[in-house]
């Protein structure tokens, strides 16, 4: 990867606009930033080897998939060996609901962030997936 002094104003240009739409043709992303389309081109592919764009993603709605509920958990764990501690990282982030774990420094051990379809699939899942682990 460059280090960050090496991208100019037109490579920021181009990566706001993907940044705010990753779908624009190349031809649309150089009149945005003010290039003709080959020179743009070659920017974003050495923006793309140089590791500083990293891939493209679509955004979806989660309302639309039956997940439109979000939660926050803090967890804490009673167990705190290795073994426990792993199992648990790793039976929780293969979780369908689970979109984010992040460990802590301090309390809570961990912030957990959950989708699901409302409270009632929250307080389902919460029992029988989250409740009694270590």
């Amino acid at each position: 990867m460059r280090n960050n002094s090496a991208v100019d104003s037109l490579d920021r240009a181009i990566l706001d606009e993907l940044v705010k739409d990753g779908r624009l043709t190349n031809q649309e992303l150089a009149h945005r930033v003010g290039l003709t389309p080959a020179p743009c081109l070659r920017r974003v592919r050495r923006l793309e080897a140089d590791g500083v764009i990293t891939g493209y993603t679509a955004v979806l709605d989660p309302a639309a998939l039956g997940r439109g509920f979000e939660v926050l958990i803090n967890a804490d764990l009673t167990a705190n060996d290795r073994a426990s501690v792993e199992a648990f990282e790793s039976r929780v982030a293969a979780m369908d609901e689970v979109i984010e774990v992040r460990r802590m420094f301090g309390l809570p051990d961990y912030l957990i962030r959950v989708r699901v379809a409302d409270t009632e699939a929250f307080e389902k899942w919460l029992t029988t997936h989250l409740m009694g682990d270590p």
